[in-house]
Formats: C-alpha cells, structure tokens, sequence
C-alpha cells in the first residue's frame, strides 16, 4: 500500500487552538454523571442554616426541592416531619432513599423525581424548603421560587437559601449562567402579594466550611425566610 506524506504547514498555517469546553447545561444527564463521580458527593450533615430556621418549627409537610443525597430530607423525616424530598437525579435519589432507609424513616419520606422547569410536587407544604438550588444551563430558577412559594400553605414557611459568592479560597471564581441574587432581589423575584407573607429573615450568612486544601475556609450565604400569612 502506497503511504502519502503530508508536506510540512507552511509558515503561515493558521495554529486552531482546541475548542472551549461546553458549559453543562445542568440537566439530568449532567446531575447524574455528577453524582456518579463518587459515592458521596456531599457532606452527609444537613444545611446549617435550614437547621436554624426549622428546629423550632411545628413538624407537618415539608417540601425538600433539590435533595441531592437526603441529609435535609432525612433530617426533617428525624424531627417527626412528612417529606417530599425531590430531585432531578435519579442516582441521588436512590442514593437519598438508602440514606433514609438507614436512618430508620424511610417511611417517612416521599421520594420524587422532577425537573423543576418541567414539573413540580403537587400538594400544599407547611415548610418548601429551598437550599442552594442552583444549577448551570437554561434554568428559570425565579419562576421556579415562585411555584415554591404557592405551594406553601397558610401559616407555613418558604425558606431560600443560596450561594451569595465564590469561597474564601476563590472568591472570583467564575460560575457560567449562574447568578447569585440578593435575599432582597430574591423577594423581589417572588412577586409576594401586598400583606400575604411576612419576612422572618433576609440576611447574608457566612458559612464556614474546608477548602479543596484541608483548610478552613469560608463562603457567603443568602438566606431568606418568609411566612405565608394568607
């Protein structure tokens, strides 16, 4: 078989640099390639701030939105809560489910999967709980809130929690199509209705946490916790 050989580039040969990783669009495919990466991609403890805003509430309904691995779910489950944790994982909520299960309230606990863009829990909650739902892509997480906050029954609880910044370690770092609203912008957002919720908190909150190297560090936090008073 003859071979060809290819002529070297001539000096003026444009050199194309390799594409740019495409952003993931943070869907289902994305969320479960993630959660494969590792058994545990999370800490296993529930979010501190949910645990300051509901460890004195009357346990009823409550609404986990993004369950990830179960930690929120399980804990309220603990506290004599019926949950409905939800994510758009199935391989988060299977590994959520074992979670429950081993904690001895999987009876407790309705595991559903939705993508929020697309669908959401259906019924009326004492507590939505909404912890750092965040994600890359298309995501209309301002609607999304607001599907949230209409779920919550009279007398209940809406608590959002979110990202306010990068960590102490990479506080610029750069997060593609994903915003970082203020607890007020995220009132805002809401569109509340004139004498229907009554803001309980709306503060930043700075988390302490390790960094990639073992070390302390820390992240801002928003908080925003609202009751439903009609």
């Amino acid at each position: 078989m003859q071979q060809h050989e290819h002529a070297p580039a001539p000096a003026h040969a444009h050199v194309h640099a390799p594409a740019p990783t495409p952003e993931p669009d943070g869907g289902a495919e994305f969320w479960d390639g993630r959660y494969s990466e590792s058994t545990r991609i999370w800490s296993g403890k529930p979010n501190a701030l949910l645990v300051r805003e509901a460890e004195d509430l009357t346990p009823g309904r409550a609404l986990d939105l993004g369950s990830g691995e179960g930690a929120d779910a399980v804990w309220l489950a603990r506290r004599g809560w019926r949950v409905t944790g939800t994510d758009i994982s199935k391989v988060a909520l299977g590994r959520a489910a074992e979670h429950a299960a081993e904690a001895g309230v999987g009876d407790r606990i309705d595991w559903q999967r939705h993508d929020f863009s697309e669908s959401f829990p259906e019924g009326e909650f004492d507590l939505v709980s909404a912890c750092f739902l965040h994600t890359y892509g298309d995501f209309p997480r301002a609607r999304i809130l607001r599907t949230a906050a209409a779920a919550v029954a009279p007398g209940g609880i809406l608590l959002v929690v979110g990202h306010a910044g990068g960590p102490s370690w990479a506080p610029d770092a750069h997060h593609p199509g994903i915003e970082f609203p203020t607890p007020e912008e995220v009132l805002a957002q809401l569109e509340p209705a004139e004498g229907a919720w009554e803001v309980l908190r709306a503060e930043e909150h700075v988390q302490e946490m390790t960094g990639p190297d073992g070390l302390p560090g820390t992240r801002p936090d928003n908080v925003l916790t609202l009751r439903r008073l009609r």
